[in-house]
């Protein structure tokens, strides 16, 4: 009798909202879309990371300079009004990084593993580039994410390869 109650609860309380199996809300979160949030996925399978936006040429100057450590989920994204070639360098970055090298449909076209810290050497990500993810180095390859990948994030509008729901 407790076990049928307890189904019966669980149905009511999926119906009206109150609960969502796990796999559904992890579905959900890697769906919506915020600025602060960018999803990738490709074959491998898909990842959501939570992000500061550098959108202006200060944002983009500092970047992640001075950052001691890094969340494993944590990023940011460097985000230009139009494609360009980009060129980043890694001065008074403390942390190893990949770059993750964008076009304007949220495709990654190159990626950079395992960026140096505190290397002045340029890292060219070439012409092109709307967007670029910063994450922890290694988490690329780690996870399997590679060029072709796609991101879902606002900046990349109706016409991305992933766009938002």
């Amino acid at each position: 009798m407790f076990r049928l109650l307890s189904v019966v609860l669980l149905a009511i309380l999926t119906v009206c909202g109150a609960f969502a199996p796990p796999a559904a809300a992890a579905s959900s979160r890697l769906k919506a879309c915020s600025i602060d949030a960018v999803s990738v996925r490709g074959d491998w399978g898909q990842m959501r990371f939570r992000v500061d936006v550098a959108d202006d040429n200060a944002e983009r100057g500092q970047g992640l300079m001075f950052v001691e450590q890094m969340d494993r989920d944590k990023g940011m994204i460097f985000l230009w009004d139009e494609p360009q070639h980009a060129r980043f360098w890694m001065r008074n970055t403390y942390i190893p990084l990949d770059m993750l090298f964008v076009d304007a449909k949220g495709v990654v076209k190159h990626i950079h593993h395992e960026a140096v810290p505190r290397d002045d050497t340029i890292i060219d990500g070439g012409p092109g580039t709307l967007a670029v993810l910063e994450i922890n180095g290694g988490m690329s390859r780690s996870f399997g994410i590679d060029v072709g990948s796609e991101l879902q994030h606002p900046a990349f509008g109706e016409d991305a390869a992933w766009p938002c729901d």
